[in-house]
């Protein structure tokens, strides 16, 4: 089996290695937070003290980190994964990160020899423990048919989305639709609980008609229950729209709905729902409407 280094154990990685592990991989682990390798552990990894330890001569190293910073300090840092890369090795990253430091980092990697695949994903934390997320990958399709087995420990599918790069872009453009239809399914949801309409009946009515949508399915009735227990977390789709704000930004393209959506996730940070489900960025909704949106039949 492939040695593999798995860096980053958060909300995602976490489970995603221990599917590694299932699988039969011989696995190495480094979390920043170090606690947090001691479940891995216990399943047989083996922990790294260093992002460039946990590199150190496997055939794949796979990083699954909250942003630029983190992951600048994870290749770049003195103790980070490029002293360890040698040719033949692999990096996927599976972080959602900038399309300009994908690229970046891109470079390096395969200026030593090695092979370098953006592969986000979409799923979130349900998805991570079943095995069952989506990777949109940019890189050489060479490469991703090189290491399908272990996208397929992972995931239920890989779509390419062309060079490297390419699959950052595709992932903030795809969570720029999430944030939106969340942002559409809080507002419906405020507009009928105002008026007096049970939420059970209106979610009923949005998931078999034509509003119904991916949001109304996993997070309607989280928000009739006021569960917002974190599965993607609010600060995450915040960061999300930003990176894909200063994308188009860049690109000189209007996006004035990914604007309005930034603008009511950071409301919702702002209140201090970051930590939370970016589901609770109806709590934005219920205090202006003086009300919360559960009301059970």
């Amino acid at each position: 089996m492939k040695k593999i280094g798995f860096i980053g154990l958060g909300t995602m990685g976490a489970p995603m290695a221990s599917n590694l592990l299932r699988q039969g991989y011989d696995l190495t682990v480094y979390n920043r937070t170090s606690e947090k390798c001691l479940p891995l552990a216990e399943q047989g990894a083996k922990t790294a003290p260093t992002p460039r330890e946990a590199a150190l001569g496997q055939d794949i190293v796979i990083t699954m980190v909250s942003n630029d910073d983190s992951i600048r300090e994870v290749f770049y840092g003195e103790e980070g994964v490029i002293a360890s890369l040698k040719s033949g090795m692999t990096v996927i990253d599976c972080s959602t990160i900038s399309p300009s430091l994908v690229k970046e980092i891109a470079s390096a990697v395969t200026g030593l020899g090695a092979s370098f695949l953006d592969a986000p994903v979409t799923g979130s934390k349900p998805a991570a423990i079943d095995g069952t997320l989506v990777f949109m990958v940019g890189g050489d399709p060479q490469v991703i048919e090189a290491h399908s087995d272990v996208f397929d420990t992972l995931g239920k599918k890989v779509i390419p989305m062309g060079e490297n790069g390419s699959g950052a872009v595709a992932k903030l453009a795809h969570n720029t639709i999430v944030g939106i239809n969340n942002l559409a399914l809080a507002e419906g949801f405020s507009i009928a609980a105002k008026s007096g309409i049970p939420a059970d009946r209106f979610l009923e009515l949005v998931q078999l008609g034509s509003a119904g949508s991916k949001a109304a399915d996993l997070k309607g009735r989280k928000i009739i229950d006021g569960d917002f227990s974190n599965q993607f977390s609010l600060a995450l789709m915040l960061k999300d729209l930003k990176l894909a704000s200063s994308l188009t930004d860049g690109m000189g393209m209007p996006s004035p709905m990914l604007s309005l959506a930034k603008s009511l996730f950071q409301a919702g940070a702002s209140e201090g729902y970051g930590d939370e489900d970016l589901s609770a960025v109806v709590k934005c909704y219920e205090a202006w409407i003086g009300q919360t949106i559960g009301q059970k039949l």
